[in-house]
């Protein structure tokens, strides 16, 4: 039974029923309604005047942006990638097709009358142009890291089952969280397909249309007005550059993350509030994608609980049954089937908690270096900067959606206290943006656009002799597209801009495959850098030694006298194993671009192996080489 309302409480209920017949009364705005049917002080923007257009218009620079991008991807070349990546690569069509694709898009929503499915068109163009262009342009997967992922699913489907540490080592923290690669072991058994390889490649694109029912959901909590919430989802797309949608537990974690906000948003709130049986119902679709999200991925449920215990601080939210569900089904996971991995690491969490500085630096080896890499870098902080810039002048303009919809500010600040528990391998402060964009989103879409008002706001302004709200829109009418379509071409390089460390080109692919199917198990292969394709085959049955992750002072010692060095790294591999030396274009340019060694220190350490005694060449391509230790130098 729900408790008597406070006077408080009252109040705003007899506001918002002042709001609600002012706005019917003048009949020039549309009412706005919850999923539930309560009313929602909202009013609706300000119509466009003048002649409405003709409801056809949109398809025409839709398909025009859609054709110019399928021409600019059959004239993209990708065979010699500059430090740019795919911006100085990519054919100039494609940048044509962004602008026009935004300014469609700016003008289709807009436009209240519009139908939903004008702005859906244009939100999926921009997912397939954002998306869907390295799949096209690019013949192997991209990133090293969904590469590495596809061979923890390769070893589920080889294994049969899971395993410890004492079998697998440090990879055995994937047998601990096993719930994504499971269900890829499942798929990939029944697409028929040899790998997670076969279609990892479009796995950006699948991710991010994940999202997009959750962010809309979410978003239509706070108000039914089709131009906030299909530009907060443009906003949204165009600033999550951090690349966390790629073959990936994070990527199904953050949509499942955002499932369970939106449930809590739409069916736990005080107007949300339905019979037991109903809620029941929520709280068990809770329980599992919060049992999802703990088993696949370490961090997100920690997100999730501060994201709920943000909601918890507003009178609207203070149902504490969501958040005690999933910090209980968070803590079962932890203190069972991850228990091992935690009592390990747990040293190294507590010396982290509170150095904030230290948590959000990226270390020595994330640093970009050279031109492109700098640039894009920037580039990609100014657009993260500029979101959430913007997010606070619409929380200061727009005074009646930071009241309603204060939540979304709430769920836009709560991920900023992980900054001070842990650096999460130098990617904390990238995976902290990205949980903080959909509130962030929500609020830069409203910078953009005219003041929301109701007629207390115009009554408060005119008794504090301020403008109407609409005199002081006329000022921006160029000023919001143009934001809008900076940020939309900003994508690229931030998301794009480091392909030429991403990207392997089949070449490598076929040198280290042919490295895995001739190596037997208990050998041994090192290399300078993880920064390959296959990186982890077969590692559950090969050993892999990456030098550039040593102390400074080994580095230095292989710089000094490398086939010495690395013999003597390498010469514990017992028979019939054997030791390998791999050097491929995807180690140097991860090496050059991140400040670790440079190309020709790479270079002079394969010219030391290559003309010692202690090796021999084993395979050699235009992307790199294999050289074998001998069984003498052992």
């Amino acid at each position: 039974m729900r408790p008597p309302a406070t006077s408080a409480e009252r109040a705003e209920e007899r506001s918002e029923s002042a709001g609600k017949h002012s706005q019917e009364s003048h009949g020039s705005q549309e009412s706005h309604h919850s999923a539930d049917g309560s009313a929602v002080d909202l009013s609706d923007l300000p119509a466009r005047r003048g002649r409405r257009l003709s409801a056809g218009w949109p398809a025409l620079p839709l398909a025009a942006a859609l054709a110019l991008w399928a021409f600019a991807v059959r004239r993209t070349e990708i065979s010699d990638l500059d430090d740019f990546g795919l911006v100085t690569a990519v054919h100039p069509a494609f940048w044509a097709a962004l602008a026009l694709l935004t300014c469609g898009f700016w003008f289709t929503v807009r436009e209240p009358r519009r139908h939903h499915g004008w702005s859906l068109a244009y939100v999926l163009g921009l997912l397939l142009v954002e998306r869907a262009t390295q799949a096209l342009v690019y013949p192997t997967p991209l990133y090293a890291w969904a590469w590495k992922h596809d061979a923890v699913v390769d070893h589920l489907l080889t294994a049969g089952a899971l395993q410890t540490e004492a079998q697998l080592g440090d990879m055995a923290v994937y047998d601990q969280w096993p719930g994504f690669f499971a269900a890829q072991a499942a798929l990939v058994r029944l697409a028929g397909v040899e790998s997670a390889a076969a279609y990892m490649t479009w796995w950006p694109l699948v991710s991010s249309l994940m999202l997009l029912l959750p962010l809309l959901l979410i978003y239509r909590t706070f108000t039914e007005d089709r131009r906030l919430i299909w530009t907060a989802v443009w906003v949204f797309y165009v600033a999550n550059w951090v690349g966390q949608d790629y073959f990936s537990p994070q990527s199904v974690a953050f949509a499942l993350h955002l499932g369970v906000l939106a449930v809590v948003l739409r069916r736990f709130g005080r107007s949300g509030r339905q019979g037991p049986r109903r809620q029941a119902v929520w709280t068990f679709l809770i329980v599992v994608l919060a049992a999802a999200i703990a088993i696949s991925h370490q961090l997100t449920p920690g997100m999730l609980i501060v994201s709920l215990a943000a909601l918890c601080l507003t009178r609207r939210y203070r149902d504490v049954a969501p958040l005690l569900v999933t910090a209980l089904v968070f803590l079962a996971w932890n203190l069972t089937a991850a228990l091992p991995f935690l009592s390990a690491a747990l040293p190294d969490m507590i010396r982290s908690f509170g150095d904030v500085g230290g948590n959000v630096s990226t270390g020595y080896g994330a640093t970009p270096t050279g031109t492109g890499a700098i640039a894009t870098s920037w580039v990609a902080r100014l657009l993260s900067g500029s979101v959430l810039l913007l997010a606070a002048v619409g929380a200061l303009r727009q005074r009646v959606l930071r009241r309603r919809a204060l939540p979304l500010l709430l769920l836009a600040a709560a991920p900023l206290p992980m900054l001070a528990a842990n650096d999460y391998g130098s990617e904390m402060i990238f995976r902290v943006l990205m949980f903080m964009l959909p509130g962030a989103a929500f609020f830069a879409a409203a910078a953009l656009l005219p003041r929301v008002h109701t007629l207390g706001a115009d009554a408060a302004d005119r008794n504090a002799g301020g403008p109407p709200p609409l005199a002081t829109a006329k000022r921006f009418t160029l000023l919001p597209p143009a934001a809008l379509l900076a940020g939309t071409l900003a994508f690229l390089p931030s998301y794009a801009g480091k392909d030429r460390l991403s990207y392997f080109p089949p070449q490598e692919v076929d040198l280290v495959q042919s490295l895995f199917d001739e190596a037997p198990e208990g050998s041994l292969v090192v290399a300078a850098h993880r920064n390959y394709p296959l990186a982890y085959a077969s590692y559950w049955n090969v050993g892999h030694y990456w030098f550039l992750d040593d102390d400074r002072s080994h580095v230095e010692r292989i710089l000094e006298r490398p086939a010495a060095t690395l013999a003597a790294d390498m010469a514990e591999v017992k028979a019939p194993g054997r030791a390998y030396f791999l050097l491929t274009d995807g180690q140097l340019a991860n090496s050059e671009m991140n400040g670790l060694l440079t190309g020709s220190e790479l270079r002079r350490i394969e010219k030391s192996v290559a003309t010692s005694p202690l090796f021999e060449l084993v395979a050699r391509n235009d992307a790199g080489a294999v050289y074998e230790l001998r069984r003498t130098a052992r």
